[in-house]
Order: C-alpha cells, then structure tokens, then sequence
C-alpha cells in the first residue's frame, strides 16, 4: 500500500491480518480437501481445476468492481464543472491525505449513503447519493467522504475481494455438486461410501458458512478502521459521528421498495441501508452504530486532550 497521512491502528490491523490469514487458510483447506476427494474418484486434476476457476472468478469481480457497483447504483461520473463544491472538497481531503484523487460520481437515489470502490487507487471512484448530499452539512459531508477516502487508501476493495476467494470457490462448489446430484455423480471406493457430489456439497456449505461469517467479522473492522482514519485527518470526529447519526435516522423514513433497490450495496455504503433491525449480530457488514459513535467520542475526547 503506497504510504499516506491515514492514521493506522496496530490492534485493527492485527485483527484484520488475522481474519485475512484464516480466510487463506479456508482457501487452501479447501482445495487440499478437495484434491483428496476427487484423488480417490481417478479425478485429481478436477479440485485443481475449480481452484483455477474461483480465482479467475474473483479476479473478475476485482477488475471490474468499479463498473458493477456503478451500475447497481445508477451512478454517473460527475466532472469538476458539475460538482464543484464535491471536487473541491476531495481536493482538500487528498491534500491533506497525500494520495492521489479519485474519479468523483453521483447517484440519483433518495437513499443518504456513500462508498467508494474500484481495483486500485489510480481506478477508484468515491460515490456520493443526492439523498446525502441533500441531508449533510459540509463538516458532515467531509467525515463522510474522509472515511471513503479511507478505504480507497487501504486498498479495501481487493482485501474484501480476496478474502471472499474461498467463500465464492465454495458458492460454485455448492452449485455445481446439484448436477452431479442430479446425474448421479461419482461415487468413491467402497460400496457404503458417500458420491462425491454429497461430499463436495458438504465440504462446500461448511466452507462458506466458515467463510461468510469471517468476511463479516472482517469487514466490521474494516468500517471501523476507516471510521478512524477519516475522523483523524479532519480532526472532526463529531462531525463524522454527526452525519452517520443523520444517515441512520433519514434511512428509517425511505421506503422499503428504495432501500431493497440498493440492498446489493449495503456492504460498500458506509452505513447499511436496513431498516428497523439491529446489526449487533454475527451476520452484519458494519459494527452497530452504537459501537461506531462510541470509538469516535474516544477519539473526540482524546483530540481534546491538553498535550504537554
């Protein structure tokens, strides 16, 4: 990662490091299990093969991650001359970052969010709603786009990717092995031995299941992490703290048919776009709001800290 003014956070770090480590892991457990499986079925080079396949798939989903999101979004790229005041104040936040800007984008939905996305710093793009622009300050708008540029910084979109490798090898594993069910797939040796689309589709669910909570864990320290940073380089936590309050109450008045319209992005948007449920569980992209506000009065007590 090209060195930036974002504050790191060893203990965030450590714990992402490890959650990246484990989900690894998961990966190549798969593939060794899966080796051993189709080894015993005369197919060895089958489990090799997938391996291949999920991670073209997952690089795929990395290249084009900046046009995926905004075409869900319905976003359009915005220039200077027609967001003078957004450009403006990513200039500063850049500035004052020291990394290079990315390409600027707006949404038409009525939804206040934001996220940032695409393969590397030199491709991303950081998107802001006309809902949130309508709703935020601009102290709260900067928090916003701080935490944003936070994660174009950190390289968010290919940590997510890559760790979702073993996750979306298993989704394809699952799907697949319902042919072999269908066909009646191979069975091992031995006349009590399980085919070996029920042993694919076993290994499978229990590596996505693995899979998905990890990449939920981690992608709640990764909010959290940005959180942090971007509240540090404005020196505004309240101001961050602020608009993720104003966000979370407007998102309570959308109605349900526009929030499920943008429900594909909820792991991107720096706050969820869900109504009238709580995320304090395992199976939440973002920490709840209540832990959110809670490290940003930390930093904001700190910060108003005499030093010396």
């Amino acid at each position: 990662m090209a060195r930036t003014r974002f504050v790191g956070d060893a203990g965030l770090t450590a714990r992402m490091t490890l959650v990246m480590f484990l989900l690894g892991a998961l990966f190549v457990g798969l593939v060794a299990v899966l080796m051993g499986v189709f080894a015993q079925s005369g197919s060895p080079g089958i489990a090799l093969l997938i391996g291949v396949g999920g991670l073209g798939v997952v690089w795929w989903q990395w290249y084009s991650s900046d046009k995926v999101a905004m075409r869900a979004m319905g976003a359009r790229e915005v220039s200077p001359e027609q967001a003078p005041e957004l450009h403006g104040m990513i200039d500063r936040l850049c500035a004052m970052a020291d990394m290079p800007k990315p390409r600027v984008g707006v949404s038409d939905s009525h939804v206040p969010n934001a996220f940032a996305t695409g393969r590397s710093p030199d491709r991303a793009i950081v998107v802001v709603t006309t809902g949130i622009l309508r709703t935020l300050d601009a102290e709260e708008l900067e928090g916003v786009l701080a935490h944003e540029l936070s994660h174009v910084a950190h390289r968010d979109v290919l940590v997510m990717t890559v760790a979702s490798s073993a996750g979306i090898l298993a989704g394809m594993l699952a799907q697949g092995s319902r042919y072999g069910m269908f066909f009646g797939g191979n069975r091992r040796d031995g006349n009590n031995a399980l085919p070996v689309w029920l042993l694919v589709l076993l290994v499978s669910l229990v590596t996505y299941a693995i899979s998905f909570l990890l990449l939920k864990v981690l992608s709640r320290y990764r909010e959290l992490s940005a959180d942090r940073a971007g509240a540090y380089l404005t020196m505004k936590p309240q101001a961050l703290a602020s608009a993720l309050q104003k966000i979370t109450g407007e998102i309570n008045t959308i109605p349900d048919r526009d929030l499920r319209a943008s429900k594909s992005m909820n792991a991107f948007f720096i706050a969820p776009a869900i109504k009238g449920v709580s995320l304090k569980t395992l199976t939440s992209t973002h920490p709840s709001l209540e832990q959110r506000l809670e490290q940003l009065a930390k930093i904001q007590a700190e910060l108003g800290r005499p030093t010396g």
